[in-house]
């Protein structure tokens, strides 16, 4: 049986996760799951709300239950099947099998990380904790690039959204080295997920599979 570590990579949104999560996957050894595939939908009662839409960045918007089953049970058997989440639709559309293969490192990442560390230590799994930090206008105009492009909301809902993004990043930076997480740039991180991931020069262990449904 494969020995996993799950990797919670956090920090403030486009700050770089997705991107860390996209090389990751290319070097081998690692396999990714988005954690905002775990988002309640839209039409879910009780969902938090500032200056009258929908606050995605609070926690109360996302499943934390079924974000650390789900975990749990990609690292001890290797598969199961994950939620698809359109994040324009706000709402779950599907789901699809993650299959670890040989991968040693699971690395989920997402803004909901933190909170996400104290559940996985409660259940006893095997983790490690890595912050991208980088300067918060970096993260502002690349995030609000990355949304309008995608369109994710609409440009007036992005704009107010990183505004309060920007301004709340030195609180979410301290709470998250308060949960224990691990300030880091691009490359030491890159290269810690090389270091668990057991992935050296020459080498390039079996990729992982994922089956959409």
């Amino acid at each position: 049986m494969t020995s996993r570590t799950l990797l919670l990579v956090a920090g403030p949104s486009g700050c770089g996760k997705s991107r860390l999560s996209r090389a990751a996957t290319d070097a081998g050894g690692v396999a990714t799951l988005p954690l905002d595939e775990f988002y309640r939908d839209l039409d879910h009662p009780g969902l938090p709300r500032t200056l009258g839409i929908v606050d995605w960045d609070d926690v109360a918007s996302w499943d934390c239950g079924l974000a650390i089953d789900t975990i749990s049970r990609l690292l001890e058997c290797g598969s199961t099947e994950v939620p698809l989440y359109d994040i324009s639709q706000s709402l779950r559309v599907g789901s699809r099998t993650l299959d670890m293969g040989d991968a040693r490192v699971l690395l989920a990442e997402g803004i909901f990380a933190p909170p996400l560390l104290a559940a996985a230590r409660a259940a006893g799994l095997p983790v490690e904790a890595l912050w991208l930090a980088r300067h918060r206008s970096t993260n502002f105009s690349r995030r609000l690039i990355r949304d309008l492009r995608e369109k994710r909301k609409s440009p007036t809902v992005l704009l107010r959204r990183g505004v309060a993004i920007y301004r709340s990043e030195p609180q979410l930076t301290r709470d998250a080295m308060a949960a224990g997480f691990r300030p880091v740039g691009m490359r030491e991180a890159t290269r810690l997920v090389a270091a668990l991931a057991g992935v050296k020069d020459g080498q390039r262990p079996s990729r992982t599979t994922s089956v959409s449904e």
